[in-house]
């Protein structure tokens, strides 16, 4: 099953794509819009995307605080996912995206990436990270 990764935030939104047997996730671009709340072209372009890669559900990551509890960027993300799911004939998940951006910086450092370039990537780095976490608790799961 091809899945799409969302690494959803205030201005942006990091996209990934998962391989067509799940196993691997690529990043694919980052969405940018000038204002938060004006979302009919990310989530147009969503679509697209969906549509180009055919993908069968997407995977929105929810930023939980360290203490499991959800703050505003939470809220907002699950406002979000609503949006998602009316607009779109997909399946939403959520996956817990905690560290991603960290987990994201040390791949960009790892492969050269110079931490002045970082806010070029990082989004859809985050994405990845977030999608192959979903991907394998899947795995885990089935087995």
């Amino acid at each position: 099953m091809r899945v799409i990764g969302l690494d959803y935030g205030s201005k942006t939104v990091g996209v990934a794509v998962s391989d067509p047997m799940g196993m691997g996730a690529t990043a694919v671009e980052i969405i940018r819009r000038e204002k938060e709340n004006h979302l009919r072209r990310t989530i147009a372009r969503i679509e697209e995307l969906t549509v180009q890669y055919e993908v069968e559900a997407i995977v929105l990551g929810l930023p939980v605080n360290m203490d499991g509890s959800f703050g505003e960027r939470a809220e907002k993300t699950l406002a979000f996912k609503e949006m998602l799911e009316k607009r779109l004939p997909l399946p939403v998940f959520l996956c817990d995206e905690r560290l991603t951006t960290v987990e994201a910086e040390e791949i960009m450092a790892f492969n050269g990436i110079r931490e002045k370039d970082y806010k070029k990537f990082v989004d859809m780095i985050a994405a990845k990270v977030i999608l192959e976490d979903w991907m394998n608790h899947q795995k885990n799961a089935e087995s």
